[in-house]
Order: structure tokens, then C-alpha cells, then sequence
């Protein structure tokens, strides 16, 4: 039995162990009083993925093998740690405090080549930062700190002998940027880790292991009249992100990008941290996410996540390995308020949650790392949200139910319930890829991440947006702006409640998912209009599916789920009543021109329209670039008539019920609007 935690999940789990199951459990007996405990981890062996790409970017090689190490089915080159030496932490009840004392020392370890001379990891040692931290630094023998990591990730096994610390970052320490001359990269991820560690108990009391009663979506709260239930709903808390890698060229990568230059033009790889929380409502509503507009949750009674590793086998409530899965966007404003969405991830799907700062009481989760309970947090280091273990496609998704076909996707190409690890993703695969000279066109940047959860009563808290700069050295790298809203990118763009008379976004919702639809329209003057329209799927498909989502069911082939494509729409129209158009774009924010929609006026309409593939996959619509979720596009043209209140349609590449949506937005005036004061006179 693996039960998983983060450093406060891991103290819950300990606190079950010595003082009996947390308050809202099944059974067990009552709390008892603040007891201290000091536990000390000995033995094992740390794991080491590098940002390979990155340290060339710096001039930092891996010299050879490392001395020592064994490379794991995870892909992470494994060195041992040395069994003489241990690191303690503290517990104080249900919280994991901080690292106290000792050390870990490695048994072997890399050597790097660097402009200012070899550094080693071999004999490094693992030593607690102090004055309370929960990071560790990284020296190496001599003394030198060279690397710290943070973001750590435990997994409790073998009631409590081992611990793994599933995921973790390797960070750039300030005293070696020093020594690199490059102080803008302290804090940087190098690598993604994990550590395998042997734990010696105080006074040997190992832990009994106790899971919580947990309180699922829809389950009726107790005592509470008129009936409610418990509800999801899950906020993005904060984020920041960090440039990754450049190549330039894809898919076939290698080389060095030249930055503003852009004489390559290469693809610059960009990932967050994130960090998300769920609601902190237990009958009154409070802020989960102090200070911002949508930082408080309209659902009073907050309901448990389930969050279970994929392929980790068959769970309630939903009879499979359910988790949330998170993405990432990057939009660019140029100067004339045009947008363009320039940046989209892959999905990096959840394995275990952190559960640090959790309430007590219905809703407080279980103490396994598999259940986000009630106000607990939880974050993905950058390391591990650029791990090709863990990064899928969006087509797999079906995103307003997060439902993930498993059966033929990219882990389970065969549908044979075989993990395939590391789904053949190269450094690039699935990774937020944007051109280079996107980034040096101007204009204003911002950068978006979100998660999507099922049974969430929410999706606007769930993502948020930053402004970002960019700028270039001997790389790419990027700095994170300030405000950070909750929302996405197209309602800062043009405000949902915004007064402008020229200015519109509206929302399409349904079952199959959310769209907004945004337009910006500018007076050039001399009776010509400039309309902007952003259609921003966020979380809409109408998907084609095989089987079954639950694994109870999946023991005929033919049941087990398979997306065979979530596909959202592929037309987008706009009524000219009488009006005369031209400039007419479109942008998908690639540089692309082979799969851009066409546009055509008829029918008194403009409208663009999706490429076809003449020879489609059976099963799947001949359409080419649909607009798919979490996906925006933009489309443009100039009139010579004025706003006025206007139906756009938006059809659905699946055919189905209904063929198409629309929204209410602005479209040119039937009347030139250079004379409707006149006509209006005429009329009085």
C-alpha cells in the first residue's frame, strides 16, 4: 500500500498514524493533545531528470555518466544516498513543520562542465536551508551551495518505513548563478527529481494508516434545511512561469534559437508553476482567493476531489483513476487592442495532491495525497509540469466532464491497460511551443494557466492570467506581471460588464461546455470600422467516444472509453446586413497559412470556414484546425457601417443537435452610420 502526500499531507498521515484519524474520518478515537514528533529519513536514492537544453543554454554540460546510477522505468537517473547520515523534519500534529537537522549524502553523482570550471555532485550533500524552511540546499563537498530543491512532493509506503518523494525541483541556487555570472537565473529549474528515502520513527512507532471519510459531489449535507449538497469547486490560487528550452526547428529539434534576431525564428518552450485551492466554504461563504472579484465560491458546502493517479487503478466515486488535469496559454495585444492567442500547452494530468492548509471537519479530504479536501492547496513545480511522464493531448479530453479517453491514447496506445511511459513525448512534445518572433513583436503579453476538474460548479476560478515580459540573453526568459486575475485572458481583453458601446462578450453555455465570443470595434474614421472578434472555446466539444469511463466495465476491449476526437466547431459567421467589408483575417496564432479557415461573403454574411482533409480518419469529421477547447481564435474585417446589436453563429464541426450556437454580440448597422444622426433628424 503507497499512500501519497505533499509536506502537510504527509504530517496528516503521520498525525493519523499517532493520534488516531483527523476530525470527519469514518471511525476512530477523539483528538488528542499537540504532540511535537521528530522523524528522520536515512537511505535511498535521488532521481534526476535535467533540463538538458536549458544548461546548454548557460554553457553547463553533463560531464559523462553519473558515477553510481541506475536509470528507472520513470526515465529519472537514479544515484544512492548513503545510509550513515540521516535528515530529520519536524511534525507538529496534522502539519509537516520544516527540515530540523542532518543531512543526506550522495554515493556518487554528476560532474558538469561550466564557463567557470567543472562543479561535482559526486559526495554532494542534501542539508536543511533553516529558520523553518521546507527546501533543501544542495552543497557540494566542499562547502559550496550549488543547486535547492523545493515543490516536494511525498508519497508515505510500507506504513511509514519509506517515503517517496514523487516530484520535486532542482533550482538554480543564488551563490552559483554568482559564480556563472548570470544572476538573473538564480531560482531557475534545471531538473526535475525524486527521491526514494528509508524513515526511521521516534521512539519506533510506526503509523497505522487511517483514510478519512471523504464527501463526494452531490452528496446531501447533514442537519442543513433546506437540502444542499457538497459542490466542487476549485480555485487557480497563483502561478508563475519560467522559460523551458528554444530549438530552431520542430519537430526535428536540435540547434540555438537567436532570439531577437529571430533569423531561425525557433520554438520557445514556456511552463508554469501552479498552485490551485479548493473552496474554503463550509456553510458561509468566504474568500478562497483573498482580494480578487471571483476569489469567493457561490457553493456553501465544499465537496472532495478525487485525484488518483492514471493507471493507478478502479477508486470512487466515479469507478476509474479520475484526477484534474491543468493547461496553459499565451496570448499576445499588439497595439492596435487586436489579440491573438500564441502559446498552448498540452494536458498535464494530476497524479497526487499536496493537500497543505487543509480545514478540518466534512470536506477536509482523507489523508492519503488522493483526495484534495476542503481548503487544501496543492502545486506542480515547473519540473514536473515539463515531464513527458505526465504530459498528454488535449484531444484525449473531453473537458467539461474531464473525462480522459485512456484506451488508444498516447499511455495506452494498444487500449491493452499497459502503461506506456513517457508516451514516446520528446523534450517538445506537448510543451507550450511559441515562435520566436512572436515574442519580439511588441504589444502586451499575458500568460494563462487553468485546471479542469470534474464535477467543478466553476471553470472561471479554476484558471487565471498574469501580464508577462519577455526578453533575451543568452536565452529567452520571462517575467511575471502583476495583477493576477482570476478569469480568462478574452475577459481582460474586452470586461464581460464592460459599458463600452463598441465593445461586447458574451457567454455560450451549455452541456457540452462553455464559449465566449468577444468583439472589439474601432472607428478608423472616413466611415470605416475595424470589428475584432475573439471566440475563445474553453471548454466545449461534442465528442465521438467508445466504451465506457468506468473501469468496472472495461473488461470487454470494446468497453473500454476511448475519445476518438472532441472536436468543437469549424464555422464562424457574421450577419452584413447590406454592409460592405474587406481586410478580412484570420488569426490562430500560428504561423501556419496551410491550415487557416478561408472566408467568404454570401448570403449576406460573412463568413470563415474551417480546411477539409479529403481523406479523414473513419469516424472523425473531414474538418482540419477546428476551434477546440481551450483554444481562441480571432476574426476580423473592416465595414463601412457602424455597431449595432448582432447574432454571430458558431457551428459544430460533430454534426448533432444543435447543428450550430449563437451569441449576441455587434455587427455592422444596416444603416450607414455616417447618416443615421441625419435620418434620425428627418424622422424628429
Amino acid at each position: 500500500m503507497i499512500i501519497r502526500h505533499c509536506p502537510a499531507a504527509l504530517a496528516l498521515a503521520l498525525s493519523a498514524l499517532l493520534y488516531g484519524p483527523a476530525a470527519g474520518a469514518a471511525s476512530g478515537p477523539e483528538p488528542q493533545p499537540v504532540v511535537r514528533q521528530t522523524w528522520t529519513a536515512l537511505g535511498g536514492d535521488l532521481g534526476f531528470i535535467w533540463n538538458v537544453e536549458l544548461l546548454n543554454d548557460y554553457g553547463i554540460k553533463l560531464k559523462g555518466a553519473a558515477e553510481g546510477a541506475s536509470t528507472d522505468t520513470r526515465g529519472f537517473v537514479a544515484v544512492p544516498l548513503r545510509d550513515q547520515s540521516g535528515l530529520s523534519f519536524a511534525v507538529t500534529e496534522t502539519n509537516f513543520d520544516h527540515f530540523t537537522t542532518g543531512r543526506l549524502v550522495l554515493r556518487g553523482g554528476f560532474r558538469l562542465t561550466t564557463p567557470v570550471g567543472e562543479i561535482s555532485l559526486v559526495d554532494a550533500v542534501l542539508q536543511p536551508r533553516g529558520n523553518g524552511s521546507q527546501m533543501l540546499d544542495v552543497v557540494d563537498a566542499s562547502g559550496k551551495k550549488l543547486f535547492y530543491l523545493d515543490r516536494l512532493m511525498y508519497a508515505i509506503a510500507d506504513q511509514g518505513r519509506t517515503v517517496e518523494v514523487q516530484t520535486m525541483d532542482l533550482r538554480m541556487h543564488a551563490d552559483l548563478a554568482q559564480r556563472l555570472g548570470k544572476p538573473e537565473i538564480t531560482d531557475w529549474v534545471v531538473a526535475q527529481m525524486r527521491m526514494n528515502l528509508s524513515v526511521v520513527a521516534q521512539d519506533g512507532n510506526y503509523i497505522q494508516i487511517v483514510q478519512g471519510a471523504p464527501v463526494w459531489p452531490g452528496t446531501v449535507v447533514p442537519d442543513v434545511t433546506p437540502e444542499q449538497t457538497y459542490q466542487a469547486d476549485v480555485f487557480m490560487l497563483s502561478f508563475q512561469p519560467q522559460y523551458s528550452r528554444c530549438t530552431p526547428t520542430w519537430p526535428a529539434a536540435g540547434g540555438t534559437c537567436d532570439g531577437p534576431n529571430t533569423a531561425t525564428n525557433g520554438y520557445a518552450v514556456f511552463t508554469p508553476s501552479s498552485t490551485l485551492r479548493n473552496n474554503v466554504n463550509n456553510g458561509t461563504a468566504e474568500a478562497t482567493v483573498a482580494g480578487d472579484p471571483n476569489g469567493t465560491s457561490s457553493a456553501l458546502y465544499t465537496a472532495d476531489v478525487a485525484w488518483y493517479r492514471k493507471f493507478s487503478g478502479t477508486f470512487p466515486p466515479y469507478d476509474n483513476d479520475q484526477h484534474p488535469n491543468l493547461i496553459w496559454n499565451l496570448y499576445r495585444v499588439d497595439s492596435n487592442n487586436r489579440i491573438e492567442q500564441i502559446g498552448r500547452s498540452g494536458v498535464k494530468h494530476a497524479f497526487v495532491t499536496t493537500n497543505s492548509g487543509c480545514s478540518s471537519g466534512p470536506g477536509s479530504g482523507g489523508s492519503t495525497g488522493t483526495i484534495l479536501g476542503r481548503s487544501c492547496s496543492d502545486t506542480y513545480g515547473t519540473g514536473n509540469n515539463d515531464s513527458n511522464n505526465d504530459l498528454g493531448p488535449r484531444s484525449e479530453i473531453i473537458p467539461a466532464q474531464d473525462l480522459w479517453g485512456r484506451c488508444g491514447s498516447i499511455f495506452d496506445p494498444e487500449c491493452d491497460q499497459a502503461l506506456n511511459t513517457g508516451g514516446g513525448n520528446t523534450s517538445y512534445s506537448q510543451r507550450m511551443l511559441t515562435r520566436e518572433s512572436q515574442l519580439t513583436a511588441g504589444g502586451t503579453y499575458y500568460f494563462e494557466s487553468w485546471y479542469i476538474v470534474r464535477d467543478d460548479v466553476n471553470i472561471y476560478n479554476t484558471m487565471a492570467s498574469r501580464p508577462v515580459t519577455f526578453s533575451f540573453g543568452s536565452s529567452w526568459s520571462i517575467t511575471a506581471g502583476t495583477p493576477q486575475l482570476l478569469g480568462p485572458v478574452i475577459n481582460r481583453w474586452v470586461s464581460p460588464t464592460t459599458s463600452n458601446p463598441n465593445q461586447k462578450n458574451v457567454e455560450i453555455a451549455s452541456s457540452e461546455g462553455h464559449t465566449r465570443v468577444a468583439v472589439n470595434v474601432v472607428d478608423l474614421g472616413n466611415g470605416s470600422w475595424r470589428y475584432d472578434y475573439a471566440v475563445m472555446n474553453l471548454d466545449f466539444a461534442r465528442a465521438v467516444t467508445q466504451g465506457t469511463p468506468k473501469y468496472s466495465d472495461d473488461s470487454d476491449p470494446a468497453q473500454r472509453f476511448r475519445v476518438i476526437h472532441n472536436f468543437g466547431f469549424d464555422r464562424f459567421s457574421v450577419p452584413l446586413p447590406g454592409a460592405t467589408v474587406s481586410a478580412i483575417e484570420f488569426n490562430d496564432g500560428e504561423l501556419d497559412p496551410a491550415n487557416d479557415w478561408t472566408a467568404s461573403v454570401a448570403d449576406g454574411k460573412v463568413t470563415w470556414t474551417a480546411p477539409v482533409n479529403p481523406a479523414p480518419p473513419a469516424n472523425t469529421p473531414a474538418v482540419l484546425n477546428p476551434l477546440s477547447w481551450g483554444t481562441m481564435f480571432r476574426f476580423s474585417f473592416v465595414a463601412n457601417r457602424g455597431p449595432v446589436a448582432a447574432d454571430i453563429d458558431l457551428h459544430v464541426a460533430q454534426s448533432g443537435t444543435p447543428a450550430s450556437y449563437t451569441a449576441s454580440v455587434l455587427g455592422p448597422d444596416a444603416v450607414d452610420a455616417i447618416f443615421a444622426d441625419d435620418f434620425e433628424a428627418v424622422a424628429r
